[in-house]
């Protein structure tokens, strides 16, 4: 990820630790991590995975979106890019990605907030995704909506696959 990115990443973390009253500790500690890399992700230093990230917004419980908002360009790793399209503003949270996929790819992703949902359409290429333990087979134009708060996994053949990826969070309560 490129120094601006990191910097974006670093602040929009920060400003949701501190509003949620955690230290660096807890935070570290609750999505596994050391503390000293959690504080190295908040200065926009270090080269966080996409996993991490997922982690963090899963332990601060915030859509992935909230982490890497105002980031222009793609994250990636390990043959998978991804982009924010949009968030939604409305309750319950929607989040829109762009991803694509580098053949023979698979991206296995740890289960997100109780009750989030995916859907995913498939751009072009074929993919296998879903639940880990129900992946569907999927040709261009096709949809799949599946629960993300299980884990679940992308996996292309020989081609690359891009994809529209919408992640819908559970309602939140009013606090």
């Amino acid at each position: 990820m490129e120094k601006p990115n990191l910097d974006t990443l670093g602040r929009n973390l920060k400003q949701l630790r501190m509003a949620r009253g955690l230290s660096l500790s807890q935070l570290a500690n609750d999505a596994g991590i050391a503390k000293s890399n959690l504080s190295r992700i908040e200065q926009g230093d270090g080269n966080p995975t996409l996993e991490t990230i997922w982690r963090l917004a899963v332990q601060l419980n915030v859509p992935f979106g909230d982490l890497i908002a105002r980031i222009q360009a793609p994250l990636g790793e390990d043959g998978i890019q991804v982009r924010l399209i949009d968030q939604g503003t409305d309750n319950p949270w929607v989040d829109v990605y762009w991803m694509s996929c580098a053949p023979n790819t698979c991206k296995r992703s740890q289960a997100h907030n109780t009750g989030t949902v995916e859907s995913i359409t498939l751009i072009s290429g074929e993919l296998h995704a879903g639940v880990e333990t129900a992946l569907r087979s999927m040709s261009a134009g096709d949809t799949h909506t599946f629960p993300a708060d299980q884990p679940h996994c992308y996996q292309t053949a020989d081609r690359w696959a891009t994809l529209v990826m919408i992640i819908t969070y559970p309602k939140q309560e009013p606090l």
